[in-house]
């Protein structure tokens, strides 16, 4: 006698695709399409959950309004100097005399500390108007000679009270533990009398 096998319940009978595996002639199941869409939900919502610590991190009105400033420099006669504030810290702005201008020129720029030339830390044709950050680059002291009467140091530049730090006519450490010259801030000329800081 012959044995039939029983055929299981789940298995298609002869003709029928099966419920599972049936092939849909686009390429997409059902079982795709729902996780397309749950994936979609869960982007939308990582991205909402993300973006207001984006806007919470991002500056404020305030500091966007330091981000530059414009000094008029119309009144500075050569030889004077300015202290402005740039993102809440000094900035020096001198009108240099052609003998300071001259001075600079003159030093062995291999002989110095921090090697630049005065046209590497001036703007064409404005090698005049040196703009440098009023923060000696030792531990961050205000040096002085900017106001009338104030000490300049042996090189006629900058002197730094804290630790002696000395700067020439170009900003340029000459004497003293400073590693490195007054820095130059990224600034232009927005017209013969204004200077845009940052």
């Amino acid at each position: 006698m012959a044995t039939l096998d029983n055929p299981s319940h789940d298995a298609p009978l002869a003709g029928e695709a099966g419920p599972v595996d049936a092939p849909i002639d686009d390429g997409v199941r059902r079982r795709d399409v729902i996780n397309i869409a749950a994936l979609s939900f869960a982007g939308i919502g990582g991205v909402a959950a993300i973006a207001p610590m984006v806007y919470q991190m991002a500056p404020s009105a305030d500091v966007l309004a330091l981000a530059s400033v414009e000094v008029d420099i119309s009144k500075i006669l050569p030889g004077q100097a300015i202290k402005t504030s740039w993102r809440k810290q000094p900035v020096f702005v001198r009108n240099l005399t052609p003998k300071e201008i001259a001075e600079a020129n003159a030093v062995d720029v291999s002989s110095l500390r921090d090697p630049q030339t005065l046209a590497e830390r001036t703007k064409p044709g404005h090698a005049n108007w040196l703009i440098t950050l009023g923060v000696c680059t030792h531990l961050g002291c205000i040096p002085l000679g900017t106001g009338e009467g104030e000490n300049k140091g042996p090189f006629g530049g900058y002197f730094c009270p804290c630790h002696g730090s000395a700067y020439d006519t170009a900003a340029r450490i000459r004497k003293g533990p400073a590693p490195k010259n007054l820095l130059v801030p990224d600034y232009s000329f927005s017209s013969p009398t204004v200077v845009k800081i940052g």
